[in-house]
């Protein structure tokens, strides 16, 4: 990226060139010759952020430097994290770093990672250090997914499906919550309405690494579904996982433990069952803008063996601007042994909007 300036921007540049050489404390000299004078607020390996008095703050690329000087101390943080901090001026592909204790220090500029000012320096510090140790009112994310659909004519149909997503993730650990909903009412012209489908998906689950790869998990899973005659479902359980894959763009993790299932139906039947927990997640950044999360994971039970649960999460959205998407999500609940008369396999699927903060997923 080379440095382009529009006529107003140049005129500005050309009255911080005037400027008498001492009103200010740096200055940043250009190939074509021009400098901009200022403040160094900060710059990694791609480009320098200069603040200057008539043009704000101004970003330039490193190809476009040819000499750099600041009379204020500048923090430079080379490769394997060590800083110096002092005056600073570039000569033959070098910052000379005049230190307080040691005099001058040559250092490559291909060897420097950061350069901040003492500003920028000090708010490094602090977010290294609430990365360290965060509060519990950081680092939360999150996002509402919400569809409706209408129907009108010899029947009317309404459907509402919500959804909703929240996490607070760390270095080290996660704390997610989780939320599904649907609900579906049918109208013929004689009046009469019927409900089709009132389902309500939810839980919450602590996930906190013991290892680099290794880590150790509980949740708590809460279920209603209607049209299973399912009252309540709950589950307590909890186990160790493994992180497979860990990118910029795609994680992938495995899970295994175990599981204690409360399960109350309208029918008068309870049922509690110990279970083994399998399972595996990932989530994928496509692109810029396009992101795909999703989650399997199989309950054997043991207290009645071959019967099982499956459950299976899935969604695909597109980012329209900083804080609106628009998703596609599919949630697929599976009972081998369900209550005389009702099927084994629930599914909602919905699309719609999503409203996100944070850095969700």
């Amino acid at each position: 990226m080379s440095s382009s300036w529009s006529a107003p921007a140049l005129l500005l540049l050309i009255l911080g060139v005037a400027a008498p050489p001492s009103a200010h404390a740096a200055y940043v000299v250009l190939e074509n010759g021009d400098r901009v004078s200022g403040e160094i607020l900060v710059a990694d390996r791609e480009a320098l952020v200069v603040k200057s008095s008539f043009m704000g703050e101004v970003k330039v690329d490193w190809s476009a430097i040819v000499e750099i000087h600041s009379d204020e101390p500048l923090y430079l943080q080379s490769d394997d994290g060590q800083v110096l901090t002092g005056a600073v001026q570039t000569k033959d592909k070098e910052f000379q770093v005049q230190t307080a204790h040691a005099g001058p220090v040559a250092v490559p500029i291909a060897a420097v990672a950061a350069v901040r000012s003492e500003a920028s320096q000090e708010a490094h510090e602090t977010e290294i250090e609430r990365l360290r140790d965060p509060s519990l009112l950081d680092f939360w994310s999150g996002y509402f997914d919400a569809g409706y659909s209408l129907a009108q004519g010899n029947a009317r149909s309404s459907t509402l499906a919500t959804s909703s997503r929240i996490q607070r993730k760390t270095q080290r650990d996660k704390i997610s919550i989780h939320y599904n909903q649907i609900f579906s009412r049918n109208r013929v012209d004689s009046g009469e309405t019927e409900t089709t489908a009132n389902a309500i998906r939810g839980g919450t689950r602590y996930d906190i690494d013991i290892a680099k790869k290794v880590f150790t998990f509980a949740f708590v899973d809460l279920e209603a579904d209607e049209f299973q005659d399912l009252d309540l479902r709950t589950v307590l359980g909890g186990g160790l996982g493994y992180h497979v894959v860990q990118s910029e763009n795609l994680t992938f993790d495995v899970f295994a433990g175990g599981s204690f299932n409360q399960e109350f139906f309208s029918t008068d039947l309870t049922r509690r069952s110990g279970e083994i927990v399998l399972g595996e997640e990932s989530v994928w950044t496509i692109s810029d803008r396009t992101n795909w999360t999703q989650r399997l994971a199989v309950y054997p039970n043991v207290s009645d063996r071959g019967s099982y649960r499956l459950q299976f999460d899935t969604a695909l959205s597109t980012t329209l601007n900083t804080w609106l998407a628009w998703q596609v999500s599919l949630s697929d609940r599976f009972l081998s042994d369900p209550v005389p008369g009702r099927q084994k396999n629930d599914i909602l699927l919905s699309t719609g909007l999503r409203v996100t903060f944070g850095n969700a997923q």
